[in-house]
């Protein structure tokens, strides 16, 4: 049974940090794909990044760029989601997902709230 667990989300002021991370047990980590998404009300969940199985490639959407960075620690079965000089549209619950072992794995997310 995969099993995710977000953290590190919390209050902050615009251009402040966060650092989010994703624990996964359950399955070969270093074999899938890492997503974040966020969550807004009234909104679907819309992915923000994600990362190759060895973690040599990301991907961003294009409000996020050049502040968030996605990274991985394979033996540790952990990603993380580093979230720099934040600014209130980045309110939200942020999810963690990874789809494996023929299910579409989400843990419980975390806010984050971005308000001076």
């Amino acid at each position: 049974q995969v099993q995710i667990v977000e953290s590190g989300g919390g209050v902050v002021q615009p251009g402040e940090s966060l650092r989010l991370s994703c624990a996964a047990s359950g399955l070969i980590f270093r074999n899938f794909v890492v997503n974040w998404y966020r969550q807004t009300p009234g909104k679907e969940r819309a992915l923000v990044a994600f990362i190759t199985p060895a973690g040599d490639s990301t991907t961003y959407t294009a409000s996020v760029k050049g502040r968030f960075t996605i990274s991985r620690d394979n033996t540790k079965n952990i990603a993380f989601l580093q979230m720099n000089n934040l600014k209130p549209e980045d309110t939200g619950v942020y999810f963690c997902n990874i789809n494996a072992l023929g299910s579409r794995n989400w843990g419980q997310g975390t806010q984050v709230t971005v308000s001076s």
